[in-house]
């Protein structure tokens, strides 16, 4: 029987098809694997934590806590008042005497209730202004904080966005009294801690450089030059711009002779010299490096240069470094007069000083006791009567109180790491045995 050629065709279409998909299921097979790494890079991508943003695990976490506890505790025995702000504010009150690098620093988000601007707080210290206007009356007050801060970048190389923002303020005192019990505080807090390294005090006076600003009636460009100038240590530049401003050889004498400043005052010019402010402050100085030597036996520093809260504070500042470390671990000086929200409450600006800290960064040069770990035995908890159990558990009740960590097993693998005792059961009773 003879067959068409068209009724061939299909026939031929359908072998066709079954190679070609039987070459796709072919081809697919290899890339399957891919398909599951890709999938498992994309979960290990979901993981990964923003930069400057670190999870604090396990022993780290523990001394952590223990830190912000005990460095809170001795500012509460020192009189310090503890108050823990909110996370979030609106803007109006958290922001409103920010400088731009505090705003720069501030997460916003929109509150869904009221549709107004909210920041997550980069600092605390603005918060403790606003506690201060509505409780702090009229006389001195003392406030002590610690709480986490959110940062929009990190400050450094390898800075955190996430510090745990430890400090003390107080305020309506306008003396150098004030400044020096917040130091020695902070001196006192930092030596009971046993860290590993010695603190060194940078200390430095914006009142210095404002005064003079003020008396060269310089503009805002040519404040701000300057200021750019001492921050990356140009002399020759600085030497060149101060030529040609209004009492420039002053201006130079900061950055030339500032770190000397039992005979800072000799470099001025007369009408520097004469300057009632210039010679406070000044003074002021002099009076807390002799202090802290005296009192403390410490390295103390002057930078009369110091200006980066130049648009904050007022008065005295201070830095403090451990070790060779490029950024400050403490940072403190006054901030008078930098609330407006004191203004709608009917009071007057008060004169404030403080200090802050993360403690997060003191994690590498502290120790704690190496921890006590008890396992209780699983087989003779397993096998433990009624009367039996109850005693341990009255038992490792106190041991919990004395600070042991006991951990009682669901399963015979149920087992903590570095695990320093025992606890089983001997000679009819539960005996704590070292490993």
């Amino acid at each position: 029987m003879s067959v068409s050629s068209d009724s061939v065709k299909p026939a031929q279409s359908n072998t066709i098809n079954q190679a070609v998909t039987q070459s796709a299921e072919n081809n697919a097979m290899p890339n399957r694997m891919p398909s599951l790494s890709n999938f498992a890079s994309d979960v290990a991508n979901s993981w990964l934590l923003p930069d400057g943003v670190v999870d604090v695990l396990f022993e780290d976490a523990h001394k952590q806590e223990v830190l912000r506890y005990q460095l809170t505790q001795q500012l509460i025995t020192h009189g310090y008042q503890l108050v823990n702000p909110p996370m979030i504010e609106f803007t109006e009150s958290l922001l409103s005497d920010a400088s731009e690098d505090l705003k720069r620093q501030t997460f916003k988000i929109i509150d869904q209730l009221t549709g107004r601007l909210m920041g997550l707080r980069a600092d605390i210290t603005p918060q403790i202004l606003r506690i201060d206007a509505h409780h702090g009356g009229t006389g001195i007050a003392r406030y002590c904080y610690a709480g986490d801060v959110i940062h929009t970048l990190p400050s450094g190389l390898f800075g955190s966005r996430t510090p745990l923002q430890l400090g003390a303020e107080i305020f309506g005192c306008a003396s150098l009294a004030a400044d020096i019990e917040l130091i020695d505080v902070l001196f006192g807090m930092v030596n009971k801690l046993n860290m590993s390294a010695a603190l060194h005090i940078d200390l430095g006076h914006v009142a210095i450089f404002k005064r003079l600003a003020e008396l060269a009636e310089l503009a805002e460009g040519d404040t701000e030059h300057l200021m750019h100038l001492y921050a990356n240590k140009n002399l020759p530049e600085l030497k060149r711009v101060c030529q040609v401003l209004p009492m420039g050889d002053d201006f130079y004498a900061l950055a030339r002779f500032g770190h000397d400043i039992a005979n800072l005052l000799v470099k001025l010019s007369a009408t520097a010299q004469q300057d009632a402010q210039i010679t406070a402050a000044v003074d002021e100085l002099q009076r807390l490096k002799t202090h802290l030597q005296d009192q403390w036996q410490c390295d103390v520093s002057i930078d009369v240069t110091e200006l980066s809260g130049y648009h904050y504070h007022t008065g005295i500042v201070f830095n403090g470094y451990i070790n060779s470390e490029t950024q400050p671990l403490v940072r403190g000086g006054r901030f008078d007069g930098m609330q407006s929200g004191s203004q709608l409450t009917g009071h007057e600006l008060r004169e404030a000083t403080g200090f802050s800290m993360d403690v997060s960064r003191l994690l590498a040069h502290t120790q704690l006791d190496a921890p006590t770990i008890v396992l209780v035995d699983f087989d003779a908890l397993n096998t433990a009567d009624h009367e039996q159990k109850q005693t341990l558990l009255q038992q490792v009740e106190s041991l919990r109180q004395q600070g042991y960590r006991v951990t009682m097993p669901l399963n015979a693998e149920d087992r903590p790491a570095a695990i320093t005792h025992h606890l089983n059961f001997v000679d009819n009773q539960w005996q704590l045995q070292t490993i």
